[in-house]
């Protein structure tokens, strides 16, 4: 490091505690993105993040932009989630519905709909200005980077034979952005920097070498009128830039109060921290206490002695002790590539140092290159990055303590970001969580769980004024007050109760990984209790004895009434029935670990579980999407709602349900390959769940499609030249679920079973390694795989004693698996190795 000759020694992780026999190579292709060119776009820049802070690093050579987002930064104030017209247009459409007017339903329906969320926004921009020898750098010396092993952007390039590199990291222990610009002649770095904002902002410099930023959100979605008398007050939000350039040579100058200019410096760093007066969901602006200036200024003064060294340290081991716990490595069958020079694998070191900064023939070629190449070389280790692409920018936008990641994460230059940038309930913002448990991640899910608590306040006022209902509800899109009311609109889209309860599951997800009872009784239950208690309320008495869910839609989705004319609202929509099926499922097993199976709503939800309407099947043998067999108009719709109960839910397995798997699969043939990245994830991992590894690769390999920015509007689904995921526009939520999908083609599991390599792509994926895969029940989990046979496999658990039946092919065998203990066994299942951790 540039303090001394030293070097950090972490304690292994979890990936490290068992070594397979196998020789154990890393994957031929560091983790690296690369790109040959500064960005043209804003999907050609770098995200990295601390789960609160981002930046998108452009990489430009004149002229840099680093823009800026802080996850706070909303339009808005809290708002009246309820409606108390609701109740009475609930009753005529259930009569409606009761009558069979499905379209008239459908138009009734709107009197249920609500106001609109609120839209994230953004911070701003770091403006860096180099001398005009920067126009004609030597543009074969140019590279652009970002390293997952570290969460680094380098950007490199030389101006008559200097090279310059730009270094920039976020920081989780210090909560600052930081970049630093070095030369390879001294004395030879000169520009000016700035802070700018497309929010209502301005700007200053503050003593001799720091820049303050100031603004406010609007403190409505849409901006009223200056003059307006109902202009409420918005989030307030400060940045505020310090800048250091090296002692021996090199000024500060002010240019124009809001600028600084560095002249004839060694090297420079930068340091970019920013807060908000934001205090909470429940808190207008106008009443909040906070001052970000003061909070910016401070925060830097806490880390105003640490080098940058120091800075980068603590990045460093506050990151990889989340990203190392995972590795995967990925390659094609020997047989068939050799003598060819994919054959030769290379160690790849992980980076301790940034002061070195070489460039690897691999290297060479950029990510959007072999995106391109993928449909013909289908290079697995693209594979291998994609998958560790989306745990790093889980890591890297959702932390303990931050925002609940949105719909693009933290990461936003616009506005007006499509769709409000806003969490969205029937599908987006689940699927960002779908790999903090397989992935090993689970700290990562935190925010989730407070933005359930959130959302339960507000959808317990919600569910008692519109639905005259007990417990807690809450709709499709949300936002950063904890929105539980209806979308605005039609009811194909707004009208879908469904989203609290779908949350809800992940509660219960989290402790079946976790196994940790406190959370259990604490966090969880609570929950659990709130939201069964409002679908009990929900469902009603239908024909036949069933209890319905009444007025129902499929997220999205339409379908034709026996009239022939488009409706939406029915009732008894498979996903509703399915998603009440796993809450209930799950608050009834929560009650067994507590204890509480005698209380009075665990008694009632016994009751009311084989009243549920069970799943059908359709004339044409798919899974039927709603009660009635219904027409459907659009049958390559980008939802797969009706198949909740194969994945992300567990209602419909290979070895229980086999006539519904066979239903899934026709379902899946019909619905076809295309649609948003997020509908191509969720198909990988349907195809993964029935164990169909051709279909989930070839939904893989679909997903590996370049998308041209300046022609968006000509695809569907893809990857953006970051390796970011096109629905289009940008949608984060497929790159979340690519790493959940891939994990689920390797490993899947129940509490007690564990099924290895289910799905895995043995012509594709022929030979390979995972390790630190988490399934549940607690246990991490280790596979390796020669010519697509298993080959060896190890399993540990930190804090639990379970017995496991490990499935591989037909082959079954029970393991017991006591805590702090690292079992080997052998492609026959048998146990080779044991020993402590």
């Amino acid at each position: 490091m540039e303090d001394g000759d030293w070097v950090m020694v972490r304690p292994p992780t979890e990936r490290d505690l068992w070594n397979p026999s196998l020789v154990d190579t890393e994957s031929s292709k560091p983790l690296k993105l690369t790109f040959s060119g500064p960005a043209k776009h804003w999907t050609d820049a770098i995200p990295i993040g601390n789960g609160r802070l981002g930046a998108m690093v452009w990489g430009g050579v004149k002229e840099e932009t680093l823009q800026l987002n802080e996850d706070t930064l909303w339009t808005g104030n809290p708002g009246n989630y309820t409606n108390p017209n609701a109740p009475e247009a609930l009753t005529q459409v259930r009569k409606l519905v009761n009558n069979g007017q499905y379209v008239e339903a459908t138009a009734a329906a709107v009197k249920l709909s609500g106001a609109p969320s609120d839209v994230y926004q953004l911070l701003g921009d770091i403006k860096l200005e180099f001398d005009e020898s920067h126009l004609k750098y030597a543009e074969e010396t140019y590279h652009r980077e970002l390293d997952l092993d570290t969460a680094t952007v380098r950007v490199k390039y030389s101006v008559d034979g200097v090279e310059f590199l730009r270094e920039h990291f976020v920081s989780k222990p210090d909560q600052v952005i930081v970049a630093k610009i070095s030369t390879s002649k001294s004395g030879s770095l000169s520009f000016t920097v700035s802070l700018d904002s497309k929010m209502h902002h301005n700007s200053h410099v503050h003593g001799k070498n720091q820049i303050i930023m100031e603004g406010s959100c609007p403190g409505k979605r849409t901006p009223p009128k200056a003059n307006a008398n109902d202009n409420p007050k918005g989030i307030q939000f400060s940045s505020v830039l310090d800048l250091q350039i090296s002692d021996s040579k090199g000024v500060i100058q002010v240019l124009e109060d809001n600028k600084l200019r560095v002249e004839g410096s060694d090297w420079a760093v930068l340091l970019l921290v920013a807060s908000s007066s934001f205090d909470g969901p429940f808190t207008k602006p106008s009443d909040s206490k906070k001052d970000p200036t003061s909070e910016s200024l401070n925060k830097l003064e806490s880390i105003k002695n640490l080098s940058y060294s120091q800075l980068y340290a603590h990045h460093l081991d506050d990151y990889q002790n989340l990203f190392h716990r995972v590795s995967l490595q990925l390659s094609k069958s020997s047989k068939s590539i050799l003598g060819n020079n994919l054959l030769k694998t290379e160690k790849v070191v992980s980076l301790v140092t940034n002061s070195d900064f070489k460039e690897s023939e691999h290297e060479k070629i950029s990510t959007s290159e072999r995106v391109k190449n993928f449909q013909t070389d289908e290079d697995p280790s693209l594979v291998e990055l994609l998958f560790q692409y989306g745990r790093y920018l889980l890591i890297s936008c959702s932390r303990p303590g931050t925002q609940v990641a949105n719909l693009q994460g933290i990461w936003n230059k616009d506005i007006e970001p499509a769709w409000d940038g806003a969490p969205h309930l029937n599908i987006n913002l689940q699927m960002n969580y779908w790999p903090s448990l397989p992935c090993n991640l689970s700290e990562c899910q935190e925010p989730l769980f407070d933005y359930i608590s959130s959302l339960s306040v507000n959808g317990s006022k919600t569910a008692k004024v519109n639905y005259e209902a007990s417990g807690w509800v809450v709709h499709q899109v949300s936002d950063i007050w904890a929105k539980t009311s209806p979308d605005r609109g039609e009811a194909v889209w707004a009208l879908w109760p469904m989203g609290g309860a779908w949350l809800c599951t992940h509660l219960w997800e989290h402790y079946t990984y976790k196994m940790d009872k406190d959370f259990l009784k604490n966090k969880a239950y609570p929950l659990l209790e709130g939201c069964a208690s409002f679908l009990l309320d929900w469902l009603i008495e239908g024909p036949g004895g069933y209890l319905e869910t009444n007025p129902s839609t499929s997220p999205e989705h339409m379908f034709i009434a026996p009239d022939g004319k488009p409706a939406s609202v029915s009732y008894s929509s498979t996903m509703d029935i399915s998603i009440i099926k796993e809450v209930f499922s799950a608050i009834v097993s929560a009650a067994e670990v507590l204890g509480k199976t005698e209380d009075d709503l665990i008694k009632k939800v016994l009751a009311a579980q084989p009243r549920l309407l069970p799943t059908k099947i359709a004339r044409d043998g798919s899974i039927m999407e709603w009660a009635l067999d219904f027409q459907d108009p659009d049958p390559h719709h980008r939802h797969v709602s009706h198949l909740f109960g194969l994945f992300p839910g567990h209602t419909i397995t290979v070895e229980k349900t086999p006539d519904l798997c066979k239903a899934a699969d026709n379902t899946l043939y019909k619905r076809g390959e295309d649609g948003p990245g997020w509908s191509t994830t969720w198909k990988t991992a349907l195809w993964a769940r029935l164990h169909n590894s051709e279909h989930a690769y070839r939904m893989v390999k679909h997903l590996f499609n370049l998308v041209d920015p300046d022609h968006e509007s000509d695809y569907e689904g893809g990857l953006y030249s970051n390796l970011f995921t096109a629905h289009p526009p940008f949608q984060i939520d497929a790159n979340f679920a690519f790493s959940a999908a891939v994990a689920e083609m390797l490993v899947q599991s129940t509490m007690k079973d564990l099924y290895l390599l289910p799905a895995l792509p043995r012509d594709k994926w022929a030979n390979g390694c995972v390790k630190g895969l988490k399934a549940r029940g607690g246990v991490t989990v280790n596979i390796c795989w020669q010519e697509g046979d298993l080959h060896e496999v190890g399993l540990w658990s930190k804090d639990q004693n379970s017995l496991q039946i490990l499935h591989y092919r037909g082959t079954t065998i029970k393991a017991s698996i006591s805590s702090g203990r690292v079992y080997t066994f052998n492609r026959q299942l048998k146990c080779v190795k044991t020993y402590s951790l």
